[in-house]
């Protein structure tokens, strides 16, 4: 009589720099068994450290395109050609192969992996390093509902994730692949204005810092619209409302309109083959 037990899930991270790391230790949090996990990286020092601090199993790229049922690809995007050439011959029929590299498009991967291999592209953001990323994710040709439910399961496992058709993309790397760092810049600025009104850095920085916090709570939790949540805040002829206005003189909001369609055209040029 065959046995009903199901063969666990070997999930392989290639290249596993700090995004992939994060995966990785995000994924075993979740209560992946560190059994079930490989890991390459381009040095192999790094691999065995890799290895040491998780209880995974380092292995090559080969190897892993051998043993592996999901292969997340987290090298960076000028390396994916040599990755694929590597990967090629090995890949087994049957697996899925999860990228999330920036503006490399699924049907790139299925004409270089063998007829049929199910790819999921994924866009995450860098707050996957603290279990708060937004994962974009899209099917290829040949994923199916399945694939996607585990590349789901995974990206869960260091945030939120969501799935877009892959047209969408682009709009999503401008948003939230990209979107971090305006959150940055707007900080950085807001800290010097902080200091121009006398202030020391490090009270600005705390005092914006846990006000972005507590904003974005809000937002999450409230279920309100970000233009309720604002007007609570702006009293008439206060001084909310002074600074409102200020930045809308200053065109603000048009220049954040213009920042997001140059970086979502920035990544249809890399989708393309731009550099």
């Amino acid at each position: 009589m065959a046995s009903s037990a199901v063969h666990p899930q070997r999930i392989a991270f290639l290249g596993t720099g700090k995004i992939g790391e994060a995966l990785l230790s995000g994924l075993l949090r979740a209560g992946k068994r560190p059994a079930e996990v490989l890991v390459t990286a381009r040095r192999p020092e790094r691999a065995a450290e890799l290895a040491d601090r998780y209880g995974v199993t380092a292995c090559t790229n080969a190897e892993a395109a051998k043993l592996a049922d999901t292969l997340i690809l987290a090298v960076k995007p000028q390396d994916m050609g040599a990755l694929m050439e590597e990967l090629g011959p090995h890949l087994v029929p049957g697996r899925l192969v999860i990228s999330a590299a920036a503006g490399i498009p699924t049907r790139w991967f299925e004409a270089r992996l063998p007829a049929g291999t199910a790819v999921v592209r994924v866009m995450p953001n860098t707050p996957v390093l603290v279990d708060e990323g937004m994962s974009v994710i899209s099917a290829g040709s040949h994923a199916t509902e399945e694939h996607l439910r585990r590349a789901e399961e995974i990206f869960a496992s260091v945030g939120k994730a969501l799935r877009l058709p892959e047209a969408q993309q682009d709009a999503a790397t401008a948003l939230s692949g990209s979107g971090p760092a305006y959150f940055y810049y707007l900080v950085e600025a807001m800290t010097d204005a902080g200091i121009l009104l006398g202030l020391p850095r490090q009270v600005a920085h705390d005092l914006i810092v846990q006000s972005a916090i507590g904003a974005s709570v809000m937002l999450r939790d409230s279920g309100e619209h970000p233009v309720k949540l604002r007007e609570a805040v702006t009293s008439p002829a206060g001084t909310t409302i002074a600074a409102i206005r200020e930045l809308e003189n200053h065109g603000v909001r048009a220049a954040l309109l213009g920042a997001l369609e140059a970086a979502r055209d920035r990544s249809r040029e890399l989708a393309s083959g731009g550099k």
